[in-house]
């Protein structure tokens, strides 16, 4: 569990991927979203469309950001070649993390050989670079939520993230089922597509164990956390005590 009471308000960016995926998104709206993310210290910027990553890349350009890029968004559907080439792709182009979605329809047939051979192509292609692997948990029952997360541990996935954002969100039962599932991994959990995220939301994702939080409202959390600390719902800052 992140430790809160170690974390600035500025390291506290460090637990937010900035995530601007509306349907349609300017250039001015992406370099914008590109300037925020760097002013509150965020870990990502993140978008839906490999159109945009030149971009992302000359705003990103001498910062520790992340330029993020989704892969097979949102349906996950697409062939397995197309999501390796959508991959490569978004290497080429500047990517340094890239976040694909799983085949929900091919988890709920049980096509379990399928998924693990997709996930080991996306990670060959992605040649180094930042995984992550969206579950969508809003479509699975919780036996399944379990069985998707365990995949992902299984084909050395840095991330297993909840949702797209495109439908309902994750419950928080939902991330402490991932939580427990990724013991003795490697794997990280990311929650995101929380509707309507409210700053103390994120906050009880991270108690129940996930490590990052893709939001587009990176910047109304962080302007809350002097505010929540004041009211206890997030613990004071100790530094190193």
């Amino acid at each position: 569990m992140v430790d809160l009471s170690k974390l600035t308000k500025w390291e506290m960016g460090k637990l937010f991927d900035y995530a601007l995926l509306p349907k349609q998104t300017t250039e001015a709206e992406i370099r914008k979203g590109c300037q925020e993310a760097i002013k509150y210290n965020c870990k990502a910027f993140c978008y839906s469309s490999s159109e945009w990553t030149p971009v992302v890349v000359e705003e990103l350009k001498g910062t520790d950001l992340l330029v993020g890029a989704a892969i097979g968004f949102p349906f996950g559907q697409q062939s397995s070649k197309v999501k390796a080439f959508e991959t490569e792709e978004a290497v080429r182009l500047g990517a340094t993390v890239l976040d694909n979605c799983m085949n929900v329809g091919d988890l709920k047939d049980k096509k379990y050989d399928k998924i693990r051979a997709e996930f080991k192509e996306y990670v060959d292609a992605a040649q180094g670079v930042m995984t992550k692997m969206i579950i969508e948990t809003c479509f699975l029952t919780k036996e399944e939520i379990v069985t998707a997360t365990e995949l992902v541990c299984e084909a050395g996935i840095d991330w297993v993230k909840t949702s797209t954002g495109q439908y309902a969100g994750p419950s928080v039962q939902d991330v402490m089922l991932m939580v427990d599932a990724v013991k003795g991994s490697k794997t990280k959990i990311k929650v995101s597509g929380v509707k309507d995220p409210r700053p103390q939301n994120a906050f009880c994702f991270l108690r129940a164990g996930a490590e990052l939080i893709g939001t587009r409202a990176a910047v109304e959390i962080l302007d809350s956390v002097d505010d929540l600390r004041k009211m206890g719902l997030i613990p004071a800052y100790t530094g190193d005590k």
